[in-house]
């Protein structure tokens, strides 16, 4: 990062200009929207014979393809980034969207817009890939560097069964007050819309609980000075300064398609129910393709496909960035040297209670051999998907 003067006078914030409704490609360039990885497959699975690309990632939201080997048709979704803004095809189609709704043109409509056009797109892809006749499904998030929480949204769209999310820890510090603070505002909002009384009842427990914990803040503080000196396994009944914070989504650690029969609540409780129009967009078996440059959004996508068992984790152990951060705050500035440095403020657990950091480890192991071509790798890794497949259809059920 360059050394930052120190400022003499308050930074001027520029205006924004209005977006002009006639030129979403300028508008979605404006807001952000650009492509930060490589739509490519992070194998090169499109050098392959016989593979077929249906959508190229660049005028789609999506990379998407299909290749067949014994007998057995891959339907291939390449997810580049957990980022909706990673994707202007998403912005287009969204301002699209709004302009025939006749929805005014801002930057706060189309940003919600794109989001939910995303999962959109992603459904419609999924059920395009099953049209080709793809009996099963590849998910490419190797070499994607993460993004939000659309990582814990996704693992929705390939089951039509519960889905559990990751349990989250917060740092006890002013952050979790923040993220807090930002829950029980949504909570409140839905408590204020809402006319059911299962949905209020939720709400309410939900709401006592991040009261509780904000209470709870700077209570338990303990010695932690040996973190400098030693390692220690982690233990979730040492003192650690952490506090319980719900699930990766919010309070509740999932909910059904139509739970409540709020839409705004669930989302409350469970921010995945944003997008449960479309829960379960496939339900057959599904392989998630990662590698050591898959971090943060992209390894909790991993996790949650892993550990709920929706899908089979190939390739390599993941990058184990972890959780990260869970809001925005200010960086820490050294008096002297004036560098700049975040401190991580959250931690989200396995389902058999570790720490996410320490990378998802591969069901199917396919690392890189001495020799070997980056094309040979993603032929191997093909041979390793249908072979798993060939080895199910041979279980007795």
């Amino acid at each position: 990062m360059p050394y930052l003067a120190v400022a003499t006078t308050p930074p001027v914030e520029p205006s924004r200009p209005a977006l002009d409704p006639a030129a979403p490609i300028e508008g979605c360039a404006a807001l952000g929207y650009a492509s930060t990885g490589s739509v490519a497959f992070s194998l090169p699975l499109e050098g392959l014979p016989g593979f077929k690309l249906i959508l190229d990632g660049l005028g789609s939201t999506f990379r998407t393809g299909t290749i067949t080997r014994s007998g057995v048709t891959l339907g291939i979704l390449r997810i580049q980034n957990f980022r909706a803004r990673a994707f202007p095809a998403a912005c287009l189609h969204a301002w699209a969207d709004l302009r025939q709704a006749g929805i005014a043109i801002t930057p706060n409509s189309v940003r919600e817009a794109a989001e939910l056009r995303w999962f959109q797109d992603m459904a419609a892809e999924i059920r395009a890939l099953r049209h080709t006749g793809a009996t099963a499904l590849v998910v490419d998030i190797g070499n994607d560097s993460g993004g939000d929480d659309s990582g814990d949204w996704t693992p929705r769209l390939f089951t039509d069964k519960p889905v559990r999310s990751a349990r989250l820890l917060m740092a006890d510090a002013s952050d979790a007050g923040r993220y807090f603070a930002d829950e029980i505002r949504d909570i409140n909002e839905a408590l204020a819309a809402t006319q059911s009384h299962d949905a209020k009842a939720a709400l309410t427990d939900a709401r006592s609980f991040f009261s509780q914990q904000t209470a709870a803040i700077g209570e338990h503080r303990c010695d932690l000075s040996w973190v400098w000196r030693e390692q220690r396994a982690w233990s979730p009944t040492n003192c650690n300064r952490l506090l319980s914070a719900g699930y990766a989504g919010g309070y509740s650690a999932g909910l059904a398609r139509s739970a409540l029969g709020d839409s705004k609540a669930a989302a409350a409780l469970s921010s995945a129910s944003t997008v449960q129009s479309f829960f379960g967009s496939w339900t057959g078996p599904t392989y998630v393709l990662a590698d050591q440059r898959s971090y943060s959004s992209a390894e909790m996508f991993a996790a949650v496909m892993q550990d709920n068992r929706i899908a089979k984790l190939v390739g390599n152990r993941t990058g184990g960035d972890g959780c990260g951060f869970m809001t925005k705050s200010d960086p820490i500035i050294l008096r002297h040297s004036r560098l700049r440095f975040r401190v991580p403020n959250c931690m989200r657990l396995r389902a058999n209670g570790t720490n996410e950091e320490a990378g998802i480890v591969p069901d199917i192991s396919v690392p890189p051999t001495e020799g070997e071509s980056e094309r040979a790798r993603a032929e191997r890794a093909l041979l390793a998907i249908t072979n798993d497949l060939a080895g199910a259809s041979r279980k007795p059920h």
